[in-house]
């Protein structure tokens, strides 16, 4: 297959060129906004000490280190992400505490050759919505499951649900003509809006028992670090890229008066609508 045609290409530039190393840069402040998502998933996805997990788009590994930790030393998770950067940035998170028991790899969890039958759950933290073919990605980490795996994934909700996530790119608009306007059900942060999308994903992908529900979780980001995060990531941060100075100033000014609304106590606060997707792995006899 040629590099044009090569699946998920642009994530892949996207995340190993300026997504990436920013996530890096940014990592405990991400970690912190995202943190109330964590316990949700892990209890959802737990499969006992001594288990085996994936953990699809770990990032720069904060949940499956927390997986790491809670299955032992007998347990295993491998976090998998595209990014170079992250993947990097996780291995040393790993190794700086020592916890043989998590391992990363950088791949394209759509075509990459996992181990048929290897791991007991599967789970995901904001990490599957950036897909060109979801159904081909779910039906390949379907195959790498045990009989009965279960999936456990957070995914947004809609932009409409998730006002905090859309300020920046409406305030930014009058100085950034060109910002992209992400079409409908494109790979990227809403991609899993619809709900009846993502059943029917996972229906086609042999999944089984599916369960999507929605939880709203209080966050927030340190006013402190507010206006970093809201230049910096995101489509509005890869548009400030390319920008003169007082461009970039007239912005950046914009963006963050309007995130005046969401500050309380030394923080911006939002509310985090996402879902929370469960399934089972079709039994092994099933499988195509």
């Amino acid at each position: 297959m040629s590099e044009a045609n090569q699946p998920n290409r642009d994530q892949a530039a996207l995340w190993n060129d300026a997504g990436g190393p920013i996530w890096v840069e940014m990592q405990e402040v991400l970690d912190g906004m995202l943190a109330p998502l964590e316990a949700p998933l892990l209890e959802e996805a737990f499969p006992g000490e001594g288990g085996r997990v994936l953990d699809i788009g770990c990032g720069a590994g904060a949940t499956a280190l927390l997986m790491a930790r809670r299955l032992g030393p007998a347990g295993h998770c491998l976090g998998v992400d595209i990014s170079g950067p992250l993947v990097a940035a996780a291995r040393a998170r790993a190794a700086a505490e020592g916890l043989a028991s998590a391992a990363f790899v950088q791949a394209d969890a759509q075509t990459h050759g996992f181990e048929p039958d290897s791991f007991d759950a599967v789970i995901s933290r904001l990490g599957v919505m950036f897909f060109e073919d979801p159904s081909a990605a779910f039906a390949n980490i379907r195959r790498a499951t045990r009989r009965n795996a279960k999936l456990v994934f957070v995914a947004w909700r809609s932009p409409a649900e998730n006002p905090f996530m859309t300020t920046a790119a409406r305030a930014a608009a009058p100085f950034l003509p060109n910002l992209p306007a992400p079409a409908p059900d494109a790979p990227g942060q809403f991609a899993f809006a619809d709900r009846d999308r993502v059943q029917r994903i996972l229906d086609a992908s042999g999944w089984t028992d599916v369960d999507i529900r929605p939880i709203d979780a209080p966050s927030g980001v340190a006013e402190k670090d507010l206006l970093t995060y809201v230049t910096k990531l995101g489509p509005v941060g890869l548009a400030l890229r390319d920008v003169d100075e007082p461009t970039r100033a007239r912005t950046a000014e914009a963006v963050r008066a309007a995130f005046d609304s969401y500050i309380r106590d030394g923080a911006a606060r939002f509310t985090a609508a996402c879902w929370l997707v469960s399934a089972r792995a079709t039994p092994r006899g099933d499988r195509g």
